[in-house]
C-alpha cells in the first residue's frame, strides 16, 4: 500500500494514529513527557479534522475514570499518560481491565519519583504490568505509530475486550523526530474497523450493572474470566501483526528477531535502547562473534513458550531492565525470561541499566556482549548486574 513518508516526534505519530481511529471520546489531563501528544490531538479537534470530544479533567485518575464511564457508554475511548499520572491512575487501571473496556492509551515511558526525575526508564508501566492490561513496547517513533493502530484491533477484539498501553520511551522517542512510513487515513480506518461495543449502559432496553459490590461468592469467578481472556491474546495480536503486514510490509509479532538464526549468545530487551544494541551487535558479528537479540514487543501477555522456543540450546542469555524491581530478584523482564526457561540448562544473567534517562551507550552494549562470551566459555558472572552506573 502507498503510504506517506514524513518526519514526526513520537507523540505526533502516535497522535495521528488515534486520530485515524475515529475514537469518540478522549480523556485528557498533561504530564510530561506525554503531553504534547494531547496538544497535538487538541490541534486536530480545533482545526475540525476530528470530531472527538476531549475532556479536560482534573487528574489522571479523573482521566481513567471518565475514560471507563465513556467506554462502558459504548464510546471508543483514549487516553494517554505518564510516571507519576499513570501511578495516580492506579485504582482505576484495575477496573478498567476488569471491566474488559477496550481502552487504548498512550504510556509515555518516564521515571517515578523519587527523587524528581522526568527522564526515561520503564518503573511506571512495570509497576502496571500485572493490572490485566494489554502492554506493547515500541523501539522508534515507527513502531509506535504501528503499534498504536494495531492497538485498536487487538483492545476491541471480541475474544479480547482487553484494555491497550502503548508505550514508548519518554523524550528519547516522545520528543524526536524521526523519518516514517503514516498509512492514509481511510485505509487505517478501514484496518481499525468502527467499533462495535458488546454492551453499553445506554441501552435501557438491555439493562445491565456495571462495578457492583463484588464479594467471596462470585469475585474469583470473574477474576478466572479474565484470565482466561487473556489466554486468546497472543493469537489475536499474531493475526492482527500478520494483517497489519500484508498491508504495510512491516512485520511484527511477539518480539523481533535480530541476528539470531545461528547466535550462540542471546541478549533479551525492549524500548529505544534496542537501536543502540543493533548497532554494536552488527560490530562484534563482523569479528565473527554469534550475538543475537530478542527485541521485545510484548510484554504482557508474556510470550513464554515462544521465548522458550527461540532461547533453546544457545549458549549464553542475557536480559537488560530499564527498571528495577525493589526486592526481587532481578529487574521484571529478567524474572518472567527465566520463568519461561525452566528446565533449560541455559546460564542466564540480568542488568538493570538507565533508571532515571541515564544514557545507553555503545560501551554498555559492548560491556555486554563480552560479558555473554565469558558465560558461554563457562565462566561466571554474577546474577544481577548495574550497568551503566558511576563507581
Amino acid at each position: 500500500m502507498e503510504q506517506k513518508l514524513v518526519a514526526l516526534s513520537g507523540n505526533e505519530a502516535v497522535a495521528y494514529a488515534f486520530k485515524q481511529a475515529k475514537p469518540h471520546v478522549a480523556a485528557v489531563f498533561p504530564i510530561t513527557p506525554q503531553t504534547e501528544m494531547m496538544h497535538k490531538y487538541a490541534e486536530f479537534v480545533a482545526n475540525g479534522e476530528s470530531t472527538t470530544e476531549m475532556i479536560l479533567v482534573e487528574s489522571e485518575h479523573s482521566a481513567m475514570s471518565a475514560a471507563v464511564g465513556s467506554a462502558a457508554a459504548g464510546a471508543r475511548t483514549f487516553t494517554a499518560t505518564s510516571s507519576a499520572g499513570f501511578a495516580l491512575m492506579w485504582e482505576v487501571v484495575y477496573i478498567a481491565a476488569s471491566l474488559r473496556l477496550p481502552i487504548c492509551m498512550g504510556l509515555v515511558n518516564r521515571a517515578l519519583s523519587g527523587n524528581i526525575n522526568i527522564h526515561c526508564d520503564h518503573s511506571d508501566s512495570m509497576g502496571g504490568r500485572d493490572a490485566g492490561w494489554i502492554h506493547l513496547f515500541s523501539e522508534n517513533a515507527q513502531e509506535s505509530y504501528d503499534n498504536a493502530v494495531m492497538a485498536w484491533r487487538i483492545a476491541e477484539h471480541m475474544d479480547v475486550r482487553l484494555p491497550v498501553m502503548v508505550n514508548y520511551d519518554g523524550f528519547i522517542i516522545s520528543h524526536t523526530a524521526d523519518a516514517l512510513h503514516m498509512l492514509p487515513d481511510d485505509a487505517a480506518y478501514d484496518f481499525i474497523g468502527k467499533f462495535k461495543p458488546n454492551y453499553t449502559l445506554l441501552d435501557p432496553e438491555n439493562p445491565i450493572t456495571v462495578g457492583p459490590l463484588d464479594l467471596t461468592d462470585y469475585y474469583f469467578e470473574h477474576k478466572s474470566s479474565q484470565l482466561a481472556a487473556y489466554d486468546k491474546v497472543p493469537g489475536v495480536i499474531q493475526a492482527v501483526s500478520e494483517e497489519f503486514a500484508a498491508m504495510t510490509g512491516r512485520h511484527y509479532g511477539f518480539c523481533e528477531e535480530y541476528k539470531m538464526d545461528d547466535a550462540d549468545m542471546v541478549m533479551i530487551m525492549l524500548g529505544s535502547s534496542a537501536g543502540t544494541a543493533k548497532d554494536v551487535i552488527d560490530e562484534y558479528r563482523e569479528k565473527g562473534v554469534k550475538v543475537g537479540m530478542l527485541k521485545m514487543r510484548t510484554f504482557r501477555p508474556f510470550p513464554h513458550a515462544y521465548i522458550a522456543e527461540k532461547l533453546a540450546g544457545r549458549k549464553a542469555v542475557c536480559v537488560l531492565d530499564r527498571s528495577a524491581s525493589f526486592g526481587g530478584q532481578g529487574g521484571p523482564v529478567f524474572m518472567e525470561v527465566r520463568s519461561a526457561m525452566y528446565g533449560q540448562q541455559i546460564p542466564i544473567h540480568g542488568y538493570i541499566y538507565g533508571l532515571g534517562g541515564r544514557d545507553f551507550d555503545l560501551k554498555q552494549v559492548a560491556t555486554v556482549i563480552e560479558d555473554l562470551q565469558k558465560v558461554a566459555a563457562g565462566g561466571a558472572i554474577n546474577d544481577i548486574n548495574l550497568l551503566g552506573i558511576r563507581s
